[in-house]
């Protein structure tokens, strides 16, 4: 071998990767979300985001420190194009960070509330298209297993307005799978603590009960009648009423509430927040189907170009300003987290 091909072995890599930090674009209790320009070698860059975590977070809560590892290895495992993809593991000082996927949009908590100031409601169309590719991406997210064929149990359990980006170019893609269960790569609390958005949860997972993919069926329920009647119908004022109504309040008339919303999108509400799990769709996939048959039943409907020139004049903002901090540098594999097959 002269070097200038790999043999047979596997070969490692090394580069140096620089992520030179732009604005910060999220926060939260436990770190950061910012945007980064990744720098390479020859002039190589990339537009990505951060995620950090807070170093006190990971000295007071180690098993948080756990699950973020957990989160990453378990997201670089899932290629789909409604996912938001993850690159890298690293470290900056004493905390951990993953270098993801930079969507340049807005989340669907942001599209929703543009809507409330105006005192209008999301198209229809366009609402059940981006609860559809929600769907895509749960379906695959749901079946996805590991490299001997495993299933790898994966249910998201935070599947929310704030967790649905939307691109300029309408791409819907799921994000932060930080509260996920996966069979062997995450910290599982279930039975001993509820994690997650009350007003967003199953019955089962606010009892602190065993979750399956039905879990995330019935979030994606309410994240869709949200979208569709302007309120979310669990919503109090204190997490433990939004749990009392999770589990007891009975489901509305969705057409008392959008006397014009269709029987049939009436009906696949009504099967996706069904209280029994049972009586839910049995897979996101089954739903997905449902959904699209509603929506391209004419023999056409809204596609992601639909999508990205409604949210357009939405998405004309200001950008805030950059951060006078300095780039950070992080040496490592280049196959970090490729997972040999």
């Amino acid at each position: 071998m002269d070097g200038s091909q790999p043999d047979s072995q596997p070969q490692e890599l090394e580069q140096q990767t620089t992520y030179a930090l732009v604005r910060r674009i999220g926060e939260g209790g436990m770190g950061f979300v910012y945007e980064a320009i990744q720098h390479g070698a020859h002039g190589f860059i990339k537009r990505v985001a951060i995620k950090l975590i807070r170093d006190t977070v990971v000295k007071q809560h180690p098993e948080f420190f756990q699950n973020f590892v957990g989160e990453a290895k378990l997201v670089a495992q899932l290629i789909h194009p409604n996912i938001v993809q993850s690159y890298q593991l690293g470290r900056y000082q004493n905390a951990p960070f993953i270098a993801m996927e930079f969507l340049d949009g807005m989340d669907l908590l942001q599209l929703m509330q543009a809507h409330v100031e105006r005192n209008i409601l999301l198209p229809v169309s366009l609402a059940v298209f981006i609860a559809s590719r929600v769907c895509r991406g749960l379906a695959y997210a749901h079946t996805k297993t590991g490299p001997a064929g495993q299933p790898l149990g994966i249910v998201h359990r935070d599947v929310s307005p704030q967790n649905i980006m939307i691109s300029r170019e309408g791409d819907v893609k799921i994000t932060d799978f930080g509260l996920a269960k996966a069979l062997n790569l995450m910290v599982d609390g279930e039975g001993e603590i509820v994690v997650g958005k009350v007003r967003y949860m199953s019955p089962e997972q606010a009892r602190g009960n065993r979750t399956d993919g039905r879990s995330d069926i019935f979030s994606v329920g309410v994240v869709l009648s949200e979208m569709l009647v302007g309120v979310n119908i669990f919503a109090a004022a204190s997490s433990r009423e939004e749990i009392n109504r999770v589990l007891e309040l009975e489901i509305p008339d969705f057409r008392k509430l959008c006397p014009d919303l269709d029987p049939v999108l009436t009906k696949i509400l009504e099967r996706s927040l069904a209280r029994d799990s049972n009586q839910r769709y049995p897979t996101a996939g089954e739903m997905q189907v449902e959904l699209e048959r509603f929506i391209y039943s004419a023999g056409y409907g809204p596609t992601s170009d639909t999508l990205a020139q409604y949210v357009k004049d939405r998405l004309d903002q200001p950008p805030l300003p950059a951060l006078s901090q300095s780039p950070m540098t992080i040496t490592g594999s280049a196959t970090t987290l490729i997972k040999k097959t």
